[in-house]
């Protein structure tokens, strides 16, 4: 799969999601990313004008606390029942 880089602020975290958030593994990641860069892409899908995150909110809320304004993603197929 093809990473992109995709705008922070192009990304809708769904809320049972959001409600997993570790502060102190965003922190964590950050000081992570700050010396080594971002390793792994996070995981997207296409919404309706937007991206939806599927993995990687530690990561996104990472770079977010960083300042940056871009992430690496890797666009998935949304997954049908």
């Amino acid at each position: 799969m093809k990473t992109v880089v995709i705008e922070t602020d192009k990304i809708y975290v769904p809320s049972k999601t959001r409600k997993l958030l570790n502060p102190a593994r965003v922190d964590e990641l950050a000081e992570d990313i700050l010396e080594n860069g971002q390793k792994s892409p996070i995981q997207v899908r296409l919404g309706q004008d937007r991206y939806v995150l599927i993995e990687g909110q530690h990561r996104l809320e990472a770079i977010k606390a960083l300042g940056e304004k871009n992430i690496d993603a890797i666009i998935v197929q949304a997954r049908r029942h």
